[in-house]
């Protein structure tokens, strides 16, 4: 059986990069709580392309 509860996971994409012009994507996999954070996840992520620390937003 599944567990049932409030946990979904999320795609967290890089918003600088769209700008930069250079190829490729930066993505993170995580799990939030939908009860408690039902908007939009917004976290700063090292962008390994960049090579700096970024917006990520959810996607999706």
């Amino acid at each position: 059986m599944a567990k049932k509860g409030n946990r979904v996971q999320v795609i967290l994409e890089c918003t600088e990069h769209k700008s930069s012009g250079i190829s490729g994507t930066s993505r993170y996999i995580t799990t939030k709580n939908k009860k408690n954070s039902p908007d939009r996840l917004e976290m700063k992520k090292f962008n390994p392309i960049l090579k700096k620390m970024t917006l990520h937003k959810e996607i999706k």
